[in-house]
């Protein structure tokens, strides 16, 4: 066994303690994570051989919730954690994005990092600490690598940075930074925010790294001396140099004219010319050689088009670095559906729905945070058909959930309160075409497309992605905005901004290289600003203004709020009341489940439909008084008076000399049964109510 060692240190105020040596000891590298009652367990594998015919590093990394870990018992007729939450599932992308780019180019071992929270204490995030804990086991075990990386999640509470905050305030923070990276550069980025300024965001993002050279510090000057091993010696795949001279001699002038068009199928058409004609001429020369062939001419390609980019500031489709493709939109294209747009930019496009519903079709969630429901449900799917592949429809995967999840986030700082309006909201992409940036053409279209749903969203949000073209070896860049497919795959990274005229709403960066400096930074921030701006305007052009009225297919949704204590009576016994209620008015009445004594009437028809159940439960809810006024119905007649029914299970009587300033001989001469009247409350005693009729209305 391992021998047992622990390593303290503080973050963010917090103390943080590493032990290693004492669990899962026949890992390549482990350790537990503790701050706090918050504990993670992160080990890392490797496998002892390459996957056979493997072309790209297959890194994988698992982010467990373990229910336990707060107490709970999973849900489910099995008892057990099931497939991962949709939280889950971006922990674990928040966790591969800085580990993947610092591993050696050529490593086709599989390599496993699986991060387990097993304890979690609500002002203490696991999240982060998986993060630290797969940066501390990856360093200390064998497997190559070049890190160390640290990462922290970042708030602005009050006008002040704050590292690693606690649940009070993140529920304050106007940003929620997750940020990671070494000791020199950044390597990833994932925020939220409330429309702040660049100069909030950039501030976040420098205030965390400082933090994280602390980190990385640590574990690179303590830890691994102390418990590292020895890095293996593998070898690497790499292409042969005789291979890669000969492909070069021979092909390149061949790239030179595959890559000289603007069209992207001729481009297309002509690269799969070039190719085949340079596999056949070497088919004898290199007989077992055609992935080395391949990767070649792959290489060249990446660098001809890098260099047309950086040395001349042409891009593949001829735009200039900081050209917008040309854009179109259309709104309320699906006539049935509540809210709808497509946008389309270049050939990116997507078509948006909007659906509207009560609160009580919020989506439910069991996992380790406080947080029980969702209200707002942004959804992404990228079906095969939108890049012209024949490829049968499959559930999202961990790529589907995440660009929802950051449209999601873009979108949530925009939308109107619970209060002033109750409704679920859920909005779906459905990507038609894609050539890079479809997750920030999914902002802009859901943007449009609430809309054009009614839903009265703050400030309309778009989103555009920013591409780097660096040379490794002056330090210089370019900066593109709104990157293509071809200039994501080949380029060095991918650095979404999106958010409203006011500030920025959401980030994400991913990046192929060892970090990115602050000078990067900036441009690409303000560069996106521009281009942010000017697809909003084209956006408006076609939808100027949120919606005057819903779609009359969406329900109309009314709110009340009633003493918990009275929830019973406009329940009813086994729900007769409210059953009758719904029926009279042809609506649907909901309380939430929190026993405040909110609730929602939701109703298809009219609105003065939901307005009258809202009266009638209003009335039950009510304690009568002398002076209240209400409409009733007639429900009984006898020699001295009339019985009123003024809400479900109240009535009063109104004696005859209260139907009428004169004399009336008989009941029956002013009111019958089932006659609609008004009343005012004249006397409440031990035997009843007393009323007087007021009007006759029926």
């Amino acid at each position: 066994m391992n021998q047992f060692r622990q390593f303290t240190t503080e973050i963010g105020g917090r103390q943080v303690i590493i032990e290693t040596g004492k669990y899962a000891e026949q890992t390549n590298g482990s350790c537990v994570v503790r701050c706090g009652e918050t504990m993670v367990l992160v080990s890392v594998c490797m496998s002892p051989a390459p996957r056979e015919g493997m072309d790209f590093f297959p890194l994988q990394v698992d982010y467990e919730e373990k229910m336990f870990a707060v107490g709970k018992i999973p849900g489910g007729f099995k008892k057990r954690e099931g497939r991962a939450s949709d939280k889950a599932i971006l922990t674990a992308r928040l966790i591969d994005r800085p580990l993947r780019p610092l591993f050696p180019k050529g490593l086709y071992n599989d390599v496993v990092v699986t991060a387990q929270a097993l304890s979690v204490e609500p002002d203490i995030s696991p999240e982060p600490l998986a993060m630290i804990g797969s940066s501390v086991a990856i360093a200390i075990s064998d497997i190559p690598w070049a890190g160390p990386t640290g990462s922290v999640v970042v708030g602005l509470v009050d006008g002040n940075y704050v590292i690693n905050p606690d649940l009070e305030q993140r529920q304050k923070s106007s940003i929620h930074l997750n940020l990671a990276g070494t000791k020199d550069a950044i390597l990833m980025i994932e925020a939220g925010a409330n429309e702040v300024s660049n100069e909030e965001m950039v501030g976040a993002i420098m205030f965390g790294h400082k933090e994280i050279q602390k980190i990385c510090r640590f574990i690179e000057d303590e830890i691994v001396p102390a418990v590292g091993k020895p890095k293996l010696e593998i070898e690497l795949y790499h292409i042969p140099e005789d291979i890669d001279a000969a492909v070069r001699e021979y092909a390149s002038a061949k790239i030179d004219w595959a890559i000289d068009t603007f069209d992207r199928q001729e481009r297309e058409r002509r690269q799969e010319e070039a190719e085949k004609e340079v596999l056949e001429h070497f088919a004898d020369i290199y007989p077992d050689n055609a992935r080395e062939i391949k990767d070649s001419l792959y290489y060249i390609i990446k660098e001809k088009v890098r260099a047309k980019i950086f040395d001349k500031g042409i891009r593949p489709d001829g735009r200039g670095l900081k050209d917008v493709r040309p854009i179109w939109c259309e709104r309320h294209v699906l006539p049935r559906v509540h809210g709808s747009a497509v946008f389309t930019r270049g050939q990116t496009q997507t078509l948006t729905s909007c659906t509207l519903g009560m609160l009580t079709e919020a989506q439910k969630l069991e996992g380790l945070d406080e947080e029980t429901a969702k209200r707002y449900m942004h959804q992404y799917n990228f079906p095969g058909y939108c890049t012209g592949e024949a490829k049968a429809l499959r559930s999202p995967g961990r790529r589907e959930i995440g660009h929802g999840a950051l449209a999601e986030r873009a979108l949530i700082p925009v939308l109107p309160d619970e209060d002033s309006f109750p409704y679920a909201i859920r909005v779906v992409n459905d990507i038609m075409s894609s050539n890079g940036s479809s997750s920030m053409a999914s902002v802009c279209g859901s943007t449009m497309a609430l809309m054009d749903a009614g839903v009265p969203i703050k400030a309309p949000v778009a989103g555009v992605a920013m591409g780097l073209i660096k040379n490794q070896e002056t330090g210089e860049f370019k900066v593109m905005t709104d990157i293509q497919g071809l200039e994501d795959f080949l380029g060095d990274m991918d650095f979404k901004v999106a958010g409203t005229q006011k500030g920025i709403t959401a980030i994400q960066m991913d990046i192929k290289i060892k970090g990115i400096s602050e000078e990067i930074m900036h441009t690409a921030i303000n560069q996106a600003n521009e281009g942010r701006q000017f697809i909003l305007s084209k956006m408006l052009e076609c939808v100027p203004e949120v919606s005057p009225q819903l779609s009359v297919y969406a329900p109309k949704i009314v709110s009340f709020e009633i003493d918990p204590e009275k929830i019973g009576d406009v329940i009813g016994k086994q729900g007769c009341v409210i059953k009758k209620i719904m029926e009279e008015t042809g609506t649907q009445i909901e309380f939430n489940e929190d026993d405040s004594g909110k609730g929602y009437i939701a109703c298809t028809g009219p609105i003065e439909n939901a307005e009258k159940a809202k009266a009638i439960i209003l009335s039950i809810a009510h304690d009568p008084e002398v002076g209240d006024m209400f409409v009733g119905t007639v429900v009984r007649i006898l020699n001295f008076g009339a019985f009123v029914e003024f809400a479900p299970g109240k009535d009063g009587m109104i004696h005859i000399s209260k139907l009428s300033d004169k004399r009336v001989e008989k009941v029956e001469d002013v009111v019958n049964i089932g006659d609609t009247v008004k009343v005012e409350i004249i006397k409440i005693g031990d035997k009843g109510i007393d009323l007087k009729l007021l009007e006759k209305l029926s």
